[in-house]
This record gives structure tokens, sequence and C-alpha cells, in this order.
């Protein structure tokens, strides 16, 4: 299963200005810079001029006979959510799933994506505003209206406005690895990585003066990641008892001091396992564990895969430690896929559809056949 190259972004009138500018920028052309290399269409019911959301006009080239053969399908979202898609769109959408394609949407897109009925028994998050009248539309549809993206394997969706920015760059982590993904993360200046559990938004804003001591705080940690780190100590550096920190850390950050800390190892154990040759005891030690066997075991439980198999699947390098026998992924093939939490992102399996990545049982292949 090779990772998506030509991805289609769907646009109607209406459509969101800024969610048309993140799929722009995130998966531009970056070959030269050793990144993945992408094709993006943007393809619209007739080829043509269509209005955006703050009222300029965009040209259009692509139909949908460009959305029915990508890779990647995703639908934008727009001001005109409550309208009904045509049967035309309806029909290109499913012809891209069932070629095998990924088919994503954010904010309101997550309204289009519904219609198809492809969210039906699945879960899904849109914008936190729409929740409720999302969930009267889609009864069918399990809605997370608390998560930041929920990843159902080939069916992706994601809450409002920057968590766009959130879902693309999983996207790009689960089928290309941390070090892309961290890459055009940066470039993008943004964060590389927050997990699809993580609140959509804070509640309320924190002082000035909290904020600056979880930074400090967040900074040290990254620090300092090759020591064995206690929340304890993480509450006594930000000068607060252990659980007035942890209600703090999970109001702004989304995700518990555990939680958060786990992610941070892990997402750095990724980005060695692929661009070093290091020994995963060495990676291990690295990033905080005893021993491989204690990161081996995160591993396996929030990843799905031991370590040398996530390094056979993504190293951009050759590791000689890893001339052995073949694990469950073949040294051209990408994980299927990798949600952020197995809580939230265990996913509904159907029996075209690859174990998720968060699950305990490494992916048989090949797979069976797709059938509608």
């Amino acid at each position: 299963m090779s990772p998506f190259q030509k991805v289609a972004a769907y646009a109607r009138p209406g459509t969101a200005a800024f969610g048309l500018g993140v799929v722009g920028e995130i998966f531009a052309d970056r070959s030269a810079r050793g990144l993945p290399a992408f094709s993006l269409s943007v393809c619209t019911d007739e080829p043509g001029s269509i209005p955006t959301n703050i009222g300029l006009s965009m040209d259009v080239d692509s139909g949908l006979d460009r959305l029915a053969a990508a890779d990647l399908v995703i639908l934008l979202p727009t001001d005109n959510y409550g309208t009904e898609p045509s049967p035309e769109v309806l029909d290109a959408v499913h012809a891209a799933y069932d070629r095998g394609a990924t088919v994503a949407a954010y904010c309101v897109g997550s309204y289009l994506l519904a219609a198809t009925g492809l969210l039906n028994g699945l879960r899904a998050t849109t914008h936190w505003r729409y929740a409720a009248e999302f969930a009267h539309r889609f009864p069918e549809v399990k809605l997370q209206e608390d998560a930041l993206y929920v990843d159902e394997g080939r069916i992706l969706t994601g809450a409002g406005a920057a968590a766009g920015i959130d879902l693309c760059l999983h996207l790009l982590r689960r089928e290309y690895g941390a070090h892309a993904a961290n890459e055009i993360a940066r470039t993008l200046v943004v964060a590389p990585h927050r997990e699809g559990d993580q609140a959509q938004f804070v509640s309320a804003p924190l002082p000035q003066r909290e904020a600056d001591r979880f930074s400090s705080v967040i900074l040290w940690a990254r620090e300092n990641l090759h020591q064995s780190i206690k929340i304890d100590e993480l509450a006594s550096r930000a000068l607060m008892s252990p659980r007035t920190f942890a209600r703090r850390f999970q109001e702004a950050m989304g995700a518990s001091p555990h939680a958060w800390l786990v992610n941070l190892r892990l997402s750095r154990a990724e980005e060695l396992l692929e661009t070093t040759d290091l020994p995963v005891e060495e990676v291990a030690r690295q990033v905080g564990y005893t021993s491989a066997a204690a990161l081996r075991h995160q591993f396996m439980q929030r990843r799905g895969v031991p370590p040398r198999s996530y390094r056979r699947a993504f190293s951009r390098r050759a590791p000689a430690e890893d001339s052995g026998p073949p694990g469950p992924l073949s040294a051209n093939r990408a994980p299927p896929h990798r949600p952020g939490d197995p809580r939230v992102m265990t996913i509904r399996r159907s029996r075209c559809a690859p174990p998720p990545y968060g699950s305990r049982r490494a992916p048989s292949w090949p797979l069976p056949r797709c059938r509608r």
C-alpha cells in the first residue's frame, strides 16, 4: 500500500479560503528538499470561476474526474455546508474511495463527507460550534464533538479551521513518517503534532504568568527527554502542587501531562529511528526509557508495530541492525494507519480496512479486496 501522491481538494462556492490555503501549503511540492512530492489539484463540479467565503474568486481548472482519480481526497469547508451535494459529487467521492483512496474532511466539510454515507457507523468530528446540528442531521455517525481529529483508517475528519493543519500533518506523519511531517510543520511554523483526542479549544485563557511557567516547563522537558522525568518534577518547576499542575496542564494543553510526555518521547523516538542508525537501545535511552523493551512496549501500544518495523518502513538510512528477517511491515510499505491515541482512534474495522495503527495486532498481508 503506497503512500498517497495525487491529492484532490474539492471546493464549491463559498469554500473557506483559509482551508484552501492550508491544503495548498502542506501539500506543496518540496521534493527539491528531499520531502515528498505531491500533485495537488483543486476540483469542483464544473471547472471555472467560483467565489470563496471572503469574496475573492478563484479559477478552478479540474472537474470531478480528477477527484475520482486521486489518492487522497480532501473535502474543504464551505459557507454552503447546508446545501445537499449533487449526485455527481457523491459518485466521484465513492469512486475515489472504492479505488482505495483516503477521504478526509474537516470543519463543516465533515457534513459533505457524512452525506456520502461513508461515515455511517464510524466516529467523526467537526467544528464544535456546528456539532449539535451535525449530530441531528447525521445520527448514524458517532460524533466525537471534543476531538481535534478522528482517524478511521481511510476516512478521517477534523475539527474547525486550524485543526485542518493538525489533520493534514497527521496524515503526513502516518504515511510518510515523523521526519517529513516535522520538516513541513517547521516550514509552516506550526506545532508538528497534536494528538487527535486533544480538546478543540481552551475554555479560559491562562494568565500570562502561568503561561510563562508552562512554556519554561515544556522547553525544559523537550531538552531533557533523556531523563526519567516525573510529573511531580514538572509540577515543582511550574511552582504548583501536582494536582493543580495536572488540572491546569490539561486545561492549557488539552491532554494530561503523562499523555503529553509519552507522545513527546515517542515523537522524538520516531525521528531518531527515521534519520539515524542508532541502535534501538540507544534511541530508548535518548528519549528517557530504561530499556529497548520499555520503548517497544509503548510503540506497540500506541503505534501498533515495534520500533524496528517502524524503522524499516520509514528509515531515510540503511541501518545494519535491521538486516534480520522482516517484521510485520515490509521495507517499501508504509504503515496503513497510525491514529494518535487508541482511546479515541481505535477504529471500527471493515473487511477491507487494515487494523488501525493503534491496535495491538500487526496487519496481515495481502489485505482482502474492498467491496461496497
